[in-house]
């Protein structure tokens, strides 16, 4: 057989055990969870519910194809902020206000419908000053450990295509900044990583870029695309792992 043959079997045999690797990942079909951010109040000139969508569509529009679904309330008036607040205010996430439950409640309703293994949940900073990317992981339940991991590596996957400054993953409790409060450990958390709220076992909030500091690279088509990239491959790697 002559060599140029050889070299291209060898090829073929590379590409089909790679189409295999994620085929395994496919074949699974653990649910996944996408939820952009809803907020259209969150700066001048800036949508943080635009930017964090168009990463989360980029993702799901990402080989290889999994058993995806996206919760997002923008636009829908039947819900208390639909398209405003914070996922760490009473107020604004586990309140009922004029019969109407929140765009969060909603969202969390959403997928819990669709029993996930898997919830990521997209969010821009602001007022950080810096150009960087944080992971927030639920503070006291049994997953803690396997959901530091996956934010690790998810945080990490986006900083090796872009330049954002990797600040590593912290609890929801240590925010400082809400008034939400897990009912099983008393402690300050974040509405879509609760336990109590969100039954998948692994939950991953990510807080993308500065709504200041990061104002242009965010606004940018090819960073945000290439952001969603970053991040379904890294968890079509990890989901490969997790389940084989």
């Amino acid at each position: 057989m002559k060599k140029p043959t050889i070299i291209f079997l060898i090829l073929i045999s590379l590409f089909s055990q790679s189409c295999n690797h994620y085929n395994a990942v496919t074949k699974k079909k653990h649910t996944v969870i996408w939820q952009p951010s809803h907020q259209t109040d969150t700066g001048k000139d800036f949508s943080e519910a635009a930017v964090c969508n168009a990463i989360v569509e980029a993702a799901m529009g990402t080989n290889p194809e999994l058993k995806e679904y996206k919760v997002w309330s923008l636009g829908k008036e039947q819900y208390h902020h639909a398209d405003s607040g914070s996922n760490t205010k009473i107020q604004h996430t586990s309140a009922v206000i004029d019969g109407k439950i929140s765009g969060y409640a909603y969202e969390m309703k959403q997928a819990n419908k669709k029993h996930p293994f898997v919830f990521i949940a997209v969010h821009n900073n602001g007022g950080t000053r810096r150009h960087a990317i944080w992971g927030y992981i639920h503070y006291g339940d049994r997953f803690e450990p396997e959901n530091r991991e996956l934010a690790g590596r998810l945080v990490k996957a986006i900083c090796s295509v872009t330049n954002l400054e990797n600040r590593g993953v912290l609890l929801d409790s240590t925010t400082g900044r809400n008034d939400y409060r897990c009912r099983s450990t008393g402690k300050l958390s974040f509405y879509s990583l609760d336990e109590n709220v969100n039954t998948a076992p692994y939950r991953v909030l990510l807080e993308i870029g500065d709504n200041a500091a990061s104002h242009e690279f965010l606004l940018n088509p090819v960073n945000q695309k290439k952001i969603g990239e970053a991040l379904k491959k890294e968890l079509a790697i990890w989901l490969n792992e997790k389940t084989k």
